[in-house]
């Protein structure tokens, strides 16, 4: 993936410099609204990600790697493995319960 947070803060901007431009018509306005609100909402999503994988960061500083294999790596790149069960067995992360 080619875009990264900083990125998101360009297009925030820009976005935001598309709204104040003068001499618009309603019409134009409409749609630049549109589109900030469609913006707005996918930024939503994209720093819920972000903090999300922040807070497994911070799990793993915190109380070492005992946590990392039960994580998607962070990056994205691998997925979980192996989730605790009962009593410590491990389980398929798709495994359904009885």
């Amino acid at each position: 993936m080619k875009n990264k947070l900083p990125d998101l803060n360009n297009h925030l901007f820009a976005q935001l410099e598309r709204l104040s431009e003068e001499g618009l018509t309603a019409e134009q306005i409409e749609q630049e609204c549109q589109r900030a609100d469609a913006i707005v909402d996918l930024s939503d999503q994209i720093l819920e990600i972000a903090n999300t994988q922040l807070k497994a960061a911070q799990l793993i500083a915190n109380h070492g790697d005992r946590f990392a294999k039960m994580l998607p790596a962070i990056d994205g790149t691998e997925q979980a493995t192996a989730l605790p069960g009962p009593a410590g067995a491990a389980q398929s992360p798709t495994a359904q319960k009885s």
